[in-house]
């Protein structure tokens, strides 16, 4: 065996655990392993999980505040602030900052993530190939999916059509979309399906991005899931129309998710801070409803979206800081709610995403992070030092030197 990680705790219902790790897969998990290995950890009851699962993340956009600030605050704002850098956005520069967030995410304890790389005729590819480049050189240290992301559309704009079709050329590994930004939602959504099903493709939406619940297209799109036999492959990000919802036209919606298996990336710190601008009193929270959604038998998963940028200006990479948020803004706080709320960072991502050797047991990825403190529970609200993070069994970071992350 190549690495036996001694008395650590993986559930606080049960003993302290042995986990032993060969050519970068999880081979036991026992109280006590006989065997030796060549590289052994003593744990001392620290508490060991499967790797984070960033499911939805702007790279190429992040840390741009200040170039140029949102100083309204607003969608509207953000959309037009981040319209006019695209185009001076270099490669080099991308890649600067992208590389710089993806550092903080494997510090972090982040394993995988789902990149949104957008393009339109305005910025070209360069961000997207980018992105790209940076899935092929850093696979052993995190694993990113690229989701190929009209921001601006697809109908409006001349040539995205196209473009959407060289995105998947390239080696974009989802085909993304936003209904919402485009002359018709409903047409946009039917391309997204024709292309996703000519690539092989999963689907990945901004959808429904509001304070209220005009115009929404989540039904449409739930129904083309079940029609076209897309069950389990299509997410959704923000999905804050649905809050605004009055439980009797809400429920009969979050059936439809569960039924066609979408997956729902709930996005705090992005949707508190634009959502609701125009309240003038009893401002809304504006955010999909989580603990509807996930209670209706929906996969709710909490991510980031962006990072010190127009529509995000703050931000660490840190999801143990997305979940302490989403505590009281999701109404998570109660004892019972608290205890889903890991699984929203780690399994549930990794089952929207297709990582199906993702997981703390025999036979999956060893792709783990020993935490700073001795309880599960204790997890979300402790922010514990990551104290090493392992990539398919190898350390990757650790928490004595911000700068040990091997790229």
């Amino acid at each position: 065996m190549d690495l036996i990680f001694r008395n650590v705790r993986i559930d606080d219902t049960q003993p302290l655990m042995d986990v032993a790790v060969n050519r970068g897969t999880i081979i036991a998990i026992e109280p006590r392993i006989a065997a030796s290995a060549k590289h052994e950890i003593q744990g001392n009851g620290k508490v060991l999980i499967p790797g984070f699962v960033e499911g939805h993340l702007h790279l190429e956009k992040a840390n741009l505040m200040q170039r140029r600030a949102n100083r309204s605050g607003t969608l509207q704002e953000a959309i037009a602030v981040t319209a006019e850098l695209k185009p001076t956005l270099t490669r080099a520069d991308i890649l600067q900052r992208a590389t710089q967030v993806l550092r903080a995410l494997v510090q972090s304890g982040s394993t995988h993530v789902r990149a949104h790389a957008e393009f339109d005729p305005a910025q070209g590819f360069t961000g997207l190939d980018v992105v790209l480049e940076l899935r092929e050189k850093l696979r052993h240290i995190i694993d990113i999916q690229v989701v190929a992301f009209p921001q601006e559309g697809i109908l409006k704009l001349p040539g995205m059509r196209e473009m959407m079709t060289e995105a998947m050329e390239r080696g974009a590994d989802v085909v993304g979309g936003i209904p919402y930004n485009d002359l018709s939602p409903l047409e946009h959504i039917d391309f997204v399906f024709d292309l996703a099903k000519r690539y092989g493709k999963d689907i990945d939406l901004h959808q429904d991005f509001a304070d209220n619940a005009d115009n929404m297209t989540v039904e449409y799109l739930a129904r083309k899931t079940l029609d076209e036999g897309y069950q389990g492959r299509v997410c959704v990000g923000h999905l804050t129309s649905l809050g605004a919802l009055e439980p009797e036209r809400q429920a009969p919606i979050i059936r439809l998710l569960r039924d066609a298996q979408i997956s729902v990336m709930c996005l705090p710190a992005t949707d508190l801070h634009l959502g609701a601008r125009g309240d003038r009193h009893n401002v809304r929270r504006a955010l999909t409803p989580v603990r509807a959604l996930r209670d209706g038998g929906v996969n709710v998963c909490l991510a980031t979206n962006n990072i010190r940028n127009a529509f995000t200006p703050f931000g660490t990479g840190d999801l143990l800081d997305i979940a302490q948020l989403a505590l009281p803004a999701c109404h998570l706080g109660g004892a019972d709610d608290q205890a889903t709320v890991l699984a929203m960072l780690t399994g549930n991502p990794a089952k929207a995403l297709g990582l199906n050797n993702h997981g703390l047991a025999p036979g999956k990825d060893a792709d783990l992070v020993l935490l700073d403190c001795l309880a599960v529970s204790d997890i979300i609200l402790d922010l514990p030092t990551r104290l090493m993070v392992f990539k398919r069994g190898n350390l990757v970071a650790t928490s004595q030197c911000q700068r040990s992350i091997v790229f």
